[in-house]
């Protein structure tokens, strides 16, 4: 992995300053029952999925990374939260920046990784979260970046992170923008088995498909079930069209009530909503009682 050297003096820089390398500051996955999970690495503060994203969450404290996977025309997994190039992070090789009439265009499931790598996606001025770092970036491989994070953590010597996936799959872009989810999931499960990280991660998606595929096929991974904030049919008829129970129940937070907690808990379900992007939602969610939290600011924990 190539990173500048710039951003690696800023990590050791705020590393240093915070002291969060000593245990009686910093909690780890292996001390900490809340799940501090931070959204695309940490959306808000780096650019989203890339891998200096991640390693800046994890000297921010997260005990899960959350990212997004696509799968490229060549069978790579990369990390990216659409199947295409978002007009708002990404610039073209030759240095335009990608228009929003043009970015469902550039499919990453029609085109091999060599091509995919070659667009920037760290330096375009994020109109929604203004607190990014600017830095050259791309999106990488799964693999690179499970690669990345193992030797980061090792060097830090700290213990390794979750991390959880999602799946980014709906029935309309079967085998236009991804393939269906049987060979979704054995991609990606591919990657996970040859990393040995079965035990440390999260497979999520609001597709159903996948999450039953996954159940059906690799039981002993742990599911989390993504609901949007639209989604209004309450957690029984949710799983009864699941088909099973999820290790996770994942909705939008602003589902989130005390007749939802009290499900999760009776049912042994962990309650992880997403995106929480203010200190004072965060704290309102801690305070009532759910296992966790995924947020584009982890430093507001």
């Amino acid at each position: 992995m190539k990173i500048q050297i710039s951003f690696l003096l800023f990590i050791f820089t705020i590393a240093c300053t915070n002291k969060l390398m000593q245990s009686k500051d910093a909690k780890t996955s292996t001390s900490d029952d809340f799940d501090k999970q931070g959204h695309r690495g940490c959306r808000g503060l780096m650019p989203e999925n890339t891998i200096p994203a991640m390693l800046y969450a994890l000297e921010l404290g997260v005990t899960t990374l959350e990212l997004d996977v696509v799968i490229t025309k060549d069978k790579q997994v990369v990390v990216s939260h659409e199947p295409f190039f978002n007009h708002d992070i990404t610039t073209k090789p030759n240095g335009e920046a990608v228009t929003l009439a043009e970015e469902k265009g550039l499919n990453i499931y029609q085109m091999n990784y060599a091509e995919v790598k070659k667009y920037d996606v760290g330096m375009k001025v994020h109109p929604r979260f203004p607190q990014q770092q600017k830095i050259k970036a791309y999106k990488p491989l799964l693999n690179e970046l499970l690669d990345s994070v193992a030797q980061y953590m090792i060097t830090s010597k700290r213990p390794h992170p979750y991390f959880n996936i999602e799946i980014k799959c709906l029935p309309i872009g079967d085998h236009i923008y991804h393939p269906k989810p049987d060979e979704f999931v054995e991609l990606l499960m591919a990657v996970i088995k040859e990393k040995k990280l079965e035990k440390q991660v999260i497979i999520q998606s609001f597709d159903f498909r996948s999450l039953q595929y996954l159940h059906q096929h690799y039981p002993q991974i742990k599911t989390a079930m993504l609901i949007e904030d639209f989604d209004k049919r309450g957690i029984e008829k949710q799983i009864a069209a699941l088909g099973f129970t999820p290790s996770i129940y994942s909705p939008h937070f602003s589902l989130v009530n005390e007749t939802l907690l009290t499900y999760c808990r009776s049912n042994k379900i962990k309650l992880i909503p997403w995106t929480v992007n203010t200190k004072e939602d965060i704290n309102r969610l801690k305070n009532m009682g759910v296992d966790g939290i995924i947020t584009d600011y982890p430093n507001l924990f």
